[in-house]
């Protein structure tokens, strides 16, 4: 009986160990009304204290063919859409980004046209790259 319990706990503790950290989600979506394809020209509006990351945004869109410009001041006229982006990083033995947010908006009235997220935590994490990578394609996915 008492090797039983012993056993129980044990497999109680492995479980609770090994379950919760590997968490991801990833999606993406467009509004029905925009067409991705007539988007040619976007401005990647950087955050404070952002060291690269509207970078990277800007370099995969420039891949899929979009003249890109980034900067912390309102976007200049002329662009099809205003790319904003939201991250937030997590501490665990190093840093690293837990969850991105990436949302294309019409520079007239700042509607949200088409927007991404990659979350993933500790066991599942993504480089920056990665996590801007899989934003972006999930919301070309998303275009009909």
């Amino acid at each position: 009986m008492n090797k039983t319990i012993k056993l129980l706990a044990l497999l109680g503790l492995v479980a609770t160990l090994t379950t919760g950290c590997a968490v991801n989600r990833a999606t993406g979506s467009v509004d029905p009304s925009t067409n991705l394809a007539a988007l040619k020209t976007m401005y990647v509006k950087k955050i404070p204290d952002d060291d690269n990351t509207h970078a990277l945004i800007a370099d995969k869109l420039r891949s899929k063919g979009i003249t890109v410009t980034t900067g912390v001041e309102p976007a200049p006229g002329g662009v099809d859409a205003v790319v904003t982006y939201i991250d937030k990083w997590m501490w665990d033995i190093t840093m690293y980004m837990l969850e991105l947010t990436i949302t294309f908006r019409d520079p007239k009235t700042d509607f949200p046209m088409a927007t991404g997220n990659s979350f993933h935590t500790s066991l599942t994490r993504l480089s920056p790259k990665e996590m801007v990578d899989e934003v972006i394609d999930n919301i070309y996915k998303g275009a009909k």
